[in-house]
C-alpha cells in the first residue's frame, strides 16, 4: 500500500472501531479490567464496623479519637499490544488478511483504553523484536499504532513468541493488561507465557483463517510456507490428505488451548471469516461474570 492508501485505511478503521467502542465496549472495559491495586485517598473518623486494621494511629493520637485510612482502586492502567507480524499474518483467503484483522482488534482495544484514560503501548515481533512503541495516551498515538500494524515492513518472517513475551517482561515493570495477538504457529513459548501471566493480566487472541484448519478439494496444488519460504506439493483431491490435515490442526489447537489453561491465560479465538465483534463481546461478558 502507498502512503495515501495507508492513511485512508487507518481512517476507516478509526471510524468503524470507535463506533463499536461507544456502542459495545465502553462500560464493559472498565468493569472487567482492574487497577494495579489500592492507593491511599484520605482519612476519616472511625465508624462502627470499620476494619480496625485501617486505623491511622498517628492521626488518631493527634486528635484523641480514632481515624481510619480510606483507600481507592488505582484505576489508571497500562495496556500493551503484543502483535505477531510474522509471514503467516499476511495470509488471507477471505476479504482481509490476518494482519488487517489484528489492526482492527488493536484499534478497538486501544480506543477502549484511552476512553478510560489508560495508556497504550505496543511491541511488534516476528522471530525477533521488530518495534517497540512506549505506552502513551491520545488519539494520534492510537492512530500511529494502527498505521504501524498495517504498514510495518518486518525484517523477519518467522515467529518467536518467547522473544516477544520475554522482551515485554523486561521492559514492562508494573502490572499491565497485555493482549498477545498471534496465530500461535510456534512452539516452545510456554515457559515465557507462564512467567508473563504471573506478572501481568495476559490475554491471548488467536487469529485463524478457515483454510488453516481445512483444505478445499482443488486437486494438486503447490503450497508455500509464508515463514520459511518452503514449497510443497499437496494432493487436496485425496480425502485421506484432507482428513489428516484437519486432524493435525485439531490436535495442535487442542494442545494450544490446554497451554492457555495451565498458564492461567484467558484466550479469544477470532475466525477472520466470522469477524471479531462477537468473540470480544463474549470475552467481556465472561470477565464480567467472573468479577461479580
Amino acid at each position: 500500500m502507498d502512503t495515501k492508501q495507508i492513511f485512508k485505511n487507518v481512517r476507516q478503521i478509526e471510524i468503524r472501531t470507535k463506533g463499536l467502542v461507544n456502542q459495545l465496549f465502553s462500560g464493559e472495559y472498565h468493569s472487567v479490567f482492574k487497577g494495579r491495586g489500592m492507593e491511599f485517598s484520605e482519612v476519616r473518623e472511625y465508624q462502627y464496623g470499620d476494619d480496625v486494621r485501617t486505623i491511622d494511629w498517628n492521626v488518631s493520637a493527634r486528635f484523641n479519637r480514632p481515624f481510619v485510612k480510606v483507600f481507592e482502586e488505582e484505576r489508571e492502567l497500562t495496556v500493551m499490544l503484543l502483535v505477531d507480524m510474522s509471514g503467516s499474518q499476511d495470509f488471507g483467503t477471505t476479504s482481509r488478511r490476518k494482519r488487517e484483522i489484528a489492526a482492527e482488534l488493536s484499534a478497538v482495544l486501544a480506543f477502549s483504553a484511552i476512553r478510560n484514560n489508560d495508556k497504550v503501548g505496543m511491541t511488534i515481533f516476528t522471530d525477533r523484536i521488530e518495534s517497540f512503541v512506549p505506552p502513551k495516551k491520545g488519539r494520534s498515538h492510537i492512530l500511529r499504532i494502527i498505521r504501524d500494524i498495517l504498514a510495518y515492513n518486518p525484517a523477519g518472517t518467522g515467529t518467536d513468541i518467547s522473544a516477544g513475551l520475554e522482551y515485554f517482561n523486561s521492559v514492562t515493570k508494573k502490572r499491565s493488561i497485555a493482549f498477545l495477538v498471534s496465530d500461535f504457529i510456534d512452539d516452545g513459548y510456554q515457559k515465557a507465557m507462564k512467567i508473563a501471566a504471573r506478572k501481568h493480566d495476559l490475554i491471548a487472541i488467536q487469529l485463524i483463517d478457515p483454510r488453516e484448519r481445512q483444505l478445499p478439494d482443488v486437486g494438486l496444488v503447490k503450497l508455500r510456507d509464508a515463514e520459511t519460504g518452503v514449497d510443497r506439493w499437496v494432493d487436496t483431491s485425496s480425502r485421506a490428505v484432507r482428513d489428516g490435515y484437519v486432524l493435525r490442526w485439531e490436535k495442535r489447537n487442542k494442545e494450544l488451548q490446554r497451554q492457555f489453561l495451565v498458564s492461567n491465560v484467558d484466550s479469544i479465538v477470532i475466525d477472520v471469516r466470522g469477524g471479531y465483534v462477537q468473540p470480544l463481546v463474549e470475552f467481556f461478558r465472561m470477565r464480567e461474570r467472573r468479577y461479580r
